[in-house]
Parts: structure tokens; C-alpha cells; sequence
């Protein structure tokens, strides 16, 4: 191959950062790896995002054990995906919430997902050499279809499905008392979307329906903290550019009866002059072109990725 596939040479370590985006909201965040949400409430911790393994999931309860020792009571997970939820078990939270539809696709997809993400993401599975000894699958013990609400003590979280995007099945979470909000890969700061299992014609509306609560903050799903609500519209802004800019190009050969290559190569000319530099590009270009190309085609429901297809593809596109 002419170069690695994915992010399997990315080994370098990443710098944690911890910030307060409103009281008692902190945003774990790691230039541009997955980010955590932390919600302090009366009484307990709800957690939003496991991380990939306890081991990292242990870094995220060490800086909550910096602020707070209250007991973490809630794990929310905003979709299916391994790298968010495999460090589940860490947090020992007797709650673990995710929307029905992301519980559905992990019943559907998740063992692929997780191999095809060990593979894709070594520095996150880091001290795991064989698939066999990474967590297995995690599962809610609470699920919901449009919205619910949870009370931490009298903290109120609104917990949202605002329509597909990065999955079928994302949610946000809203903290109504500070007007912030937790958007998982719905929203990015200066990091690549992943589209592989995305909703392209549906995304951008959905990022409007997250503009709509006009909120002080949010936590992204990768990126740095987003404070403000020039920050905020700014980030909302380039998440929507960046996924009309992956799709159009795509579209336009797809639609054209053109190779995948091709839409590989339209989808580069468009995309890396305005977005080479973010986290991860290069690891999301391969999916997101071939999600794109599915679409394009009439294709609703994502294929399902696999170790395997993810070999085919890429041996594809260095064709």
C-alpha cells in the first residue's frame, strides 16, 4: 500500500485539556481524539461519551475526581460507535443511556464495528494486541426514541434526538440551567467528520435544529471546547461546510455514472484545500467518499463497515 490506512501511524499521544464550559460542565478534550462531557449535578455525575477502553476512560475519571467526588450515576452515549462506548464499564454508572435506534444498531452493526475500529484506531486500543482481549460490546439499560430527561437532584438534562446525522441514532443533551449543550460527532471543532455511517442530505438540517437552542456552549465530538456563541456558530458553520463539500463533489460523479476513484479524486480537489489541516482527514476521507457515493445512489441505511470491506475499499481507491 502506498500509505498507511485509516489512522494505524497515528501513535503519537495527544494533549488532554479539561474546560469549564458553563457551571459544573466540564469538556474533556484531546486534539481532536473523542471528547467527553461531564454533568455535575446535586448529587451524582452523568457522564456523556465512555471513551474506547477503561484504560482511557480512567484519564477522564481522574480529571473528574479533580472538580467532584460525587458518584457517577448516568453514562450517556450519544451513538453506537466503539471508540465512544467500549470504556464503558470503567464508570461502574448504574444508568447507561442511549437512544432506542443507537441500541438497534448495535445489536445490527456493533461487533463489526468493533473490529473494523480496532483496526482503524491502534493508538486508542493501545496495549490491546489481539481484538479478542478489547471490551465487548456495550449495552444501555435505558433507552428512549425522541426525548427524555434526567434529574440530578434538581439539575435538569434534556436528552434529544434532533435528527440523523453523524448516525441514524445521535442524540444531544442539553443542560437547560446554563443553556449548553453535548452534540457527540453531530458537531466538530477543526476536526474531520466521520461520515462513514452518516446522513449527508440530512445533517445539515439537523445542525440547524442544534442552532435553534442557541446555546452558550457546547462540548463538540472532537475538537477543543466550544465557549461562546460566536464559537458555537462558527463551529456549526464549518461542520455544514465540511459535509456539503464532501457530498457535492461525490454526488455529482456518483450520479454520472463515474468510479468511486473518481469521487475520490473530486471529493480531494474540493475538500483539501479548505479542510487538509483538521484531525483526522485522512482517516475520515476513505468513509466519508464511499457513504457519499452510497448515498448519492439511492442508498439510505449505511452499509455495514467491516475489517474486510475497509481493506477493499482502500485497495480500491489506491487503484
Amino acid at each position: 500500500m502506498s500509505k498507511k490506512f485509516a489512522s494505524q501511524g497515528d501513535m503519537a499521544e495527544k494533549k488532554i485539556s479539561f474546560t469549564e464550559i458553563g457551571k459544573d460542565l466540564w469538556a474533556f478534550t484531546a486534539e481532536g481524539d473523542p471528547n467527553t462531557g461531564v454533568i455535575i449535578g446535586d448529587d451524582s455525575v452523568m457522564i456523556v461519551e465512555a471513551q474506547a477502553t477503561p484504560e482511557l476512560a480512567n484519564k477522564v475519571i481522574e480529571k473528574v475526581r479533580s472538580v467532584t467526588d460525587k458518584p457517577i450515576s448516568h453514562l450517556v452515549l450519544t451513538h453506537y460507535h466503539a471508540v465512544r462506548v467500549l470504556g464503558a464499564a470503567a464508570y461502574k454508572a448504574p444508568t447507561i443511556i442511549m437512544s432506542q435506534k443507537a441500541r438497534s444498531m448495535v445489536v445490527e452493526r456493533g461487533a463489526e464495528d468493533r473490529e473494523s475500529e480496532f483496526m482503524r484506531f491502534p493508538r486508542l486500543f493501545m496495549g490491546y494486541d489481539d481484538i479478542a482481549k478489547v471490551p465487548p460490546l456495550t449495552w444501555p439499560t435505558t433507552t428512549f426514541n425522541d426525548r427524555m430527561t434526567v434529574y440530578l437532584g434538581k439539575r435538569r438534562v434534556d436528552l434529544r434526538f434532533v435528527g440523523r446525522a453523524h448516525t441514524a441514532g445521535d442524540i444531544v443533551i442539553h443542560v437547560p440551567d446554563a443553556n449548553v449543550m453535548f452534540t457527540g460527532d453531530i458537531v466538530e471543532y477543526h476536526s474531520a467528520c466521520y461520515c462513514g455511517d452518516g446522513h449527508f442530505n440530512d445533517w445539515p438540517g439537523t445542525l440547524e435544529a442544534i442552532r435553534s437552542f442557541d446555546v452558550e456552549a457546547i462540548a463538540p465530538g472532537r475538537g477543543d471546547a466550544l465557549v461562546g456563541k460566536d464559537m458555537v456558530n462558527k463551529a456549526l458553520d464549518a461542520t455544514a461546510d465540511f459535509v456539503t463539500s464532501t457530498y457535492k463533489p461525490v454526488a455529482r460523479i456518483a450520479q454520472g455514472g463515474g468510479s468511486l476513484k473518481e469521487a475520490w479524486d473530486a471529493c480531494r480537489a474540493e475538500c483539501d484545500p479548505k479542510f487538509a489541516d483538521y484531525a483526522i482527514y485522512e482517516h475520515c476521507l476513505p468513509f466519508n467518499v464511499a457513504r457519499a457515493y452510497d448515498e448519492a445512489l439511492g442508498i439510505d441505511t449505511p452499509r455495514i463497515w467491516t475489517a474486510q470491506r475497509d481493506a477493499d475499499m482502500w485497495a480500491q481507491l489506491q487503484g
